[in-house]
């Protein structure tokens, strides 16, 4: 039995996440992590890492960047696995990640969507084989209390492009700002808050005459947590290293 710990156990996602490792036979959840501790099932939240009753053998975390210091000084103390599910790292923390992954087993992805995923390759594959005859805009859609823009899953598409690309794109947040023809080399990101968009996603390859979209809508915040937890079941007994999506399937 996996011993798993939810960091941001109080939360939206935190407590999706505790419902459907119930519903599971292979891992449990031994606690919870919270700034805002509230006891809603059968195990202990706490307010830090600091104080868990027990060291686990896995950690999802779905809280806020902030608490990210805390959670990788206990994991790398305690030999600890780590899924990192937050969005909204500076490029700091994201090197920090990085770093801590030398000395344990760490999953990072900005979506665990497993759809995601696909569409990030298939992203990758358009984009080679468009080559810059095609102009690339991408646009996400979220909910109105969503504090990040653009979402982390846009930059990730976004980055899967300019790498298929060679890496040379440019990214471009805020076309207003600027009074000039669009440049080849530009990936175009738009970001749109409202309502209770879970998250939507599309990628834009405009060419001459034709335009090509990928998309990827999400009905529920459910599909994320499903796949941290797959992730994370994924994750134990692995060697220290960096995975993400691509490695899980």
């Amino acid at each position: 039995m996996i011993k798993t710990v939810i960091c941001g156990a109080c939360g939206k996602m935190g407590r999706v996440i505790a419902d459907i490792i119930s519903n599971r036979d292979d891992c449990e959840v031994i606690a919870g992590v919270d700034a805002n501790p509230v006891e809603y099932s059968d195990f202990k939240v706490v307010a830090a890492p600091s104080e868990l009753p027990e060291i686990p053998d896995v950690i999802i975390d779905f809280s806020h960047p902030s608490a990210l210091d805390g959670l990788l000084a206990y994991c790398l103390t305690n030999g600890v696995a780590a899924v990192f599910a937050t969005t909204g790292y500076t490029p700091e923390q994201v090197e920090k990640i990085r770093a801590a992954s030398e000395k344990i087993p760490v999953f990072f992805s900005a979506n665990m969507s497993l759809g995601i995923s696909l569409l990030s390759e298939l992203a990758k594959r358009a984009a080679a084989f468009l080559g810059e005859q095609f102009d690339v805009e991408i646009v996400e859609r979220h909910h109105n209390r969503k504090l990040d823009a653009p979402s982390g899953t846009a930059l990730m598409l976004a980055d899967a492009v300019n790498g298929a690309r060679g890496g040379g794109c440019s990214y471009m947040y805020d076309r207003h700002s600027v009074r000039r023809k669009r440049e080849p080399s530009e990936i175009g990101i738009h970001s749109v808050r409202g309502g209770t968009i879970v998250g939507d996603h599309e990628i834009i390859f405009a060419g001459r005459d034709e335009v090509i979209t990928l998309s990827h809508s999400a009905a529920s915040k459910e599909v994320f947590a499903v796949g941290a937890v797959n992730a994370a079941a994924f994750l134990v007994g692995r060697p220290a290293g960096l995975y993400s999506m691509a490695d899980l399937l």
